[in-house]
């Protein structure tokens, strides 16, 4: 469907209707994503301040078929927060970003506000928000929802979608759907909330949301746990959760190579072994009162036998912090080495050791690699990045990366019936994968969402749905 620019015509117009609106350029910060894979482009920029502004702002827009790009923190990995076509009007919450109530609970934020900000937000009041990134300080908890953002507790509390109990979203026509309940349970017809957290801004713009609270663990202790084999890692991960039930905040797999790069382009961190094993797990712990972290790893480690090699138990708050610093800092790494083809990927938890394996093989018969697998192993979501030999650029690989994107996909979905998008969302970058490897009913369902609650496709063209 053709649109209509958001061109000086159309900004005219968008005053006299709202003569309090902010508008004017995009800054290159509204055009960019960290990977630089696409080159964003928009006509116009809007900030609205409240709900009833981005309603105006998309009656507007649906009047005149002008696209409209929701804007968060721009954090996300897939392309979904900028486009490279047309002349779009880019929505930003970022003038949304307030705490409307709190209680032991729960609360109320406005969708610009930050993950971190949230997450700030309960500890004021005694609470936990335990959604964590490594992008949280610029993340917006609008974008988290849009793409049901995963991190590194998933295991524990979920992703965003089990964390959330409502929302407040405007829809394409500017329609207002007042979804701000704080229920646990609500079986009134369908699952709304459900619908709209994941479908990165191509169905409506969430501008609040009621979050779910939890309380804090009485105590937390983290370690590290040479292994190995990942075969290894998810024994010991089913021997955690047997002997620790409930307490297994996160377990996550890192790779020697992955240590390698830290070494190789930084940034420095604190290495917790001697020599750098081929394979450890962090694991953290959120224990009851009576119980003691040290205590409950040195336990698990005894019953652990040949399933690990060595342990380190952070011995302080600042190493505990220094460890996960190791962990966050991996995708940092990976940039400065700079990957061919990395891929965002989940498989049953008991198929990947199998998996790994599998692919390792598959990719050594293509070519000379570097693989840094590492990842949330405790709910099957991989990140498996290929990299360039040692003294090579990615650059020098350009022709062979959609091969081994392809040869990666087609063998999660193929082989182990796994998902090519774990936890990043589908945006732009992976448009093509869902329509690959999606159930064609899936898609015959989604486009009929979507032809239902955008009609004239405003709502981030392109986006998980290629036009």
């Amino acid at each position: 469907m053709t649109m209509r620019a958001a061109d000086t015509v159309f900004e005219a117009q968008l005053r006299a209707a709202m003569p309090g609106l902010w508008l004017g350029t995009p800054e290159p910060r509204h055009l960019e994503e960290p990977r630089g894979r696409f080159r964003g482009v928009g006509a116009l920029l809007a900030k609205p301040a409240s709900v009833e502004a981005v309603s105006g702002v998309l009656r507007a827009c649906h009047a005149e078929g002008v696209a409209v790009v929701p804007l968060g923190g721009g954090t996300g990995l897939v392309g979904g927060q900028v486009t490279e076509v047309g002349a779009p009007l880019i929505l930003s919450l970022e003038r949304m970003a307030g705490l409307r109530s709190r209680d032991g609970q729960s609360m109320v934020v406005e969708a610009g506000a930050s993950l971190q900000q949230v997450r700030d937000w309960a500890e004021a009041a005694g609470r936990r928000f335990p959604l964590g990134l490594a992008s949280q300080g610029s993340a917006q908890i609008g974008g988290c929802l849009a793409t049901n953002a995963g991190g590194v507790n998933v295991l524990r509390y979920g992703n965003a979608r089990a964390l959330c109990l409502g929302l407040e979203v405007v829809l394409a026509d500017g329609t207002i759907w007042h979804g701000l309940r704080q229920l646990r349970k609500d079986n009134t017809g369908y699952d709304l909330r459900d619908l709209m957290i994941g479908s990165e801004g191509t169905l409506g713009v969430i501008t609040a949301a009621s979050l779910r609270l939890v309380e804090p663990p009485a105590e937390e202790g983290t370690a590290f746990f040479a292994v190995p084999s990942p075969a290894a890692a998810v024994a010991l991960l089913e021997l955690a959760q047997g002997r620790l039930a409930g307490c297994v905040s996160a377990f996550e797999l890192i790779a020697r190579q992955g240590l390698s790069f830290l070494r190789e382009v930084g940034p420095e961190v604190q290495f917790p072994f001697a020599e750098d094993p081929e394979w450890m797990v962090l694991i953290e712990l959120g224990l009851p009162m009576g119980m003691e972290a040290e205590e409950a790893f040195a336990d698990l480690f005894e019953a652990a036998g040949e399933l690990v090699l060595d342990a380190v138990i952070a011995q302080s708050e600042t190493q505990r912090l220094a460890f996960w610093t190791l962990r966050e800092s991996l995708p940092l790494a990976n940039r400065r080495i700079g990957a061919i083809s990395s891929h965002d990927i989940s498989v049953p938890v008991a198929e990947i050791p199998d998996f790994i394996e599998t692919a390792r093989a598959m990719l050594a018969e293509m070519g000379d690699y570097r693989i840094n697998c590492f990842g949330h192993v405790g709910d099957g979501n991989l990140h498996f990045n290929v990299f360039p030999a040692p003294g090579k650029r990615r650059e020098d690989y350009l022709q062979s990366r959609e091969a081994i994107k392809r040869a990666v996909h087609d063998l999660v979905a193929g082989a182990y019936d796994g998902s090519v998008s774990a936890e990043h969302g589908v945006g732009r970058l992976k448009a093509e994968d869902l329509e690959r490897y999606e159930d064609p009913a899936k898609l015959a369902m989604m486009r009929a969402i979507k032809a239902a609650l955008d009609p004239r496709g405003i709502l981030n063209p392109g986006a998980v749905l290629r036009e």
